[in-house]
């Protein structure tokens, strides 16, 4: 019941956010009139663009908050939080719709468009917000009387998990909570806990309870001593961020500086922590960048593409664009292309990385994988979505399985699309072993926890100088 609910009241406060952005853009249209006017005659309630604006504008809002704003539940919103994000939302939405509908219209008075921008801006701030903190409102209040429930999984077993839950159940007002159980954390746990929530199994069990019982929050109550437990944890759980909302004590956040963002503080008990990939609004710019740089890169290089292919051609018997299988977001296999570079039969052995002054490549390899002119083809892998232009390095499913005993951080940068370029490729170029290719992943798992836009400009800017100075290896 409390999924359904939490579904079902989220759409109600979208559908709000609808009827308030027409509702104001009406008031809006009234009141422009009158100004007009004077007055408000009944029949320009006919005006076609009365209709048109309160049908077509709230989509817009609605679009624009999907991407601005955060729409996944609305009992993990913070009231106050929701203000200050409605008033900035609301002056930046209020502006795009002045300057594209509003600015061309006939006046007398330039004042009379700071009256427009004005009215507009209070009647959509104002009939948003009142809905939102009378939903948000309710919302808690069913949050606090203990309606609505996330299910929640206790890490750890011991004393300090047991102090971590009589404390959230003595509280007069509930938090959300309904415990699951509980995950033995380091497997020699006296799991104290066993008197009041059953035992799920140990950390290597965590994925089959998250999945087997629909897990919504994970706290991590682990003792100091097992904090060398805490990544492993940490690693499975950034698996289901989808999903898990993890939280932790907030005594442990020294440990976690740098790797987490603090998101919320509940009280003096827990901290919400996520991992810090980018907010939805830069995703859907960084792919609208990339499928325009692509094809102008493409158009661009048109000359160069032709010249390489006519030298592929002729360094080699062999096709001219080599295609490989690499494992891409979210671990979906895709084929990756490349001007070929080798001859052909080049891992007739099985796979095998290449090297400085590998025998495999052609002369004319050698020049295009020092300028990485080979990795000319992969902007089509952009523009089909296979790839972005920045991010980490797709693998083989070979290497990834090798890598994995070493390092299991690496399946976290499944969780973006991989790039053409990235900051490993840069630091550190190409990976002749998977030592390197470990070296390597630090940088890219670098990125990963500070992706933004302007760090992907930067990157971008110093593949170009690696490039002209030939040092692409």
């Amino acid at each position: 019941m409390s999924i359904n609910r939490k579904v079902r009241d989220t759409r109600i406060y979208i559908f709000c956010d609808f009827f308030m952005a027409a509702l104001a853009w009406a008031a809006f249209f009234v009141y422009r009139k009158y100004i007009e006017s004077g007055s408000f005659p009944i029949e320009d309630i006919i005006d076609t663009n009365f209709y048109t604006g309160i049908i077509i504008i709230p989509f817009g809002w609605i679009l624009f908050y999907y991407i601005f704003d955060k729409y996944k539940d609305i009992y993990r919103l913070s009231r106050l939080a929701t203000i200050s994000r409605t008033f900035l939302l609301s002056f930046m939405g209020v502006i795009f719709l002045f300057f594209t509908l509003i600015l061309d219209d006939f006046i007398d008075n330039y004042k009379t468009y700071y009256h427009s921008f004005l009215a507009l801006f209070c009647f959509h701030f104002l009939f948003t917000i009142s809905s939102r903190m009378i939903l948000l409102t309710q919302a808690s209040r069913r949050l606090k009387r203990g309606e609505v429930s996330y299910k929640t999984l206790m890490i750890g077993g011991d004393q300090t998990a047991i102090d971590l839950f009589h404390d959230i159940n003595s509280r007069p007002k509930k938090l959300g909570h309904d415990f699951i159980g509980f995950i033995d954390s380091n497997g020699n746990s006296k799991n104290y806990l066993n008197n009041f929530l059953p035992n799920l199994g140990k950390i290597e069990d965590l994925p089959k309870v998250i999945e087997n019982d629909q897990v919504e929050e994970a706290i991590i109550a682990i003792e100091t001593s097992e904090h060398n437990r805490l990544q492993d944890i940490l690693n499975v759980l950034f698996d289901y961020d989808e999903q898990v909302l993890v939280k932790i004590i907030p005594d442990m956040y020294d440990i976690m500086l740098g790797t987490v963002k603090m998101n919320h503080l509940y009280g003096a008990i827990l901290i919400e922590i996520q991992q810090g990939l980018m907010p939805t609004w830069q995703k859907i710019i960084k792919r609208i960048m990339d499928i325009i740089l692509s094809i102008i890169a493409l158009v661009i290089l048109s000359p160069l593409i032709a010249y390489i292919t006519l030298r592929v051609k002729l360094s080699s018997n062999g096709p001219i664009l080599f295609s490989q299988q690499r494992i891409g977001l979210n671990g979906k296999p895709f084929n990756i292309l490349k001007f070929r570079s080798m001859y052909v039969g080049a891992e007739q052995n099985g796979p095998q990385l290449s090297h400085v002054d590998d025998e495999r490549c052609t002369p004319w390899g050698r020049i295009m994988r020092k300028y990485r002119f080979d990795e000319i083809p992969q902007f089509w892998n952009v523009i089909r979505g296979d790839m972005s232009l920045v991010g980490p390095r797709p693998e083989r499913k070979f290497y990834i399985d090798q890598i994995l005993p070493h390092n299991p951080y690496f399946r976290h940068l499944l969780k973006v699309r991989p790039g053409i370029t990235s900051w490993g490729q840069v630091k550190f170029g190409y990976a002749s072993t998977v030592e390197q290719m470990l070296q390597r992943m630090k940088f890219d798992i670098l990125y990963l926890e500070n992706m933004s836009l302007g760090l992907d400009v930067k990157i971008l800017f110093y593949t170009v100088v690696v490039l002209l100075q030939g040092k692409g290896k």
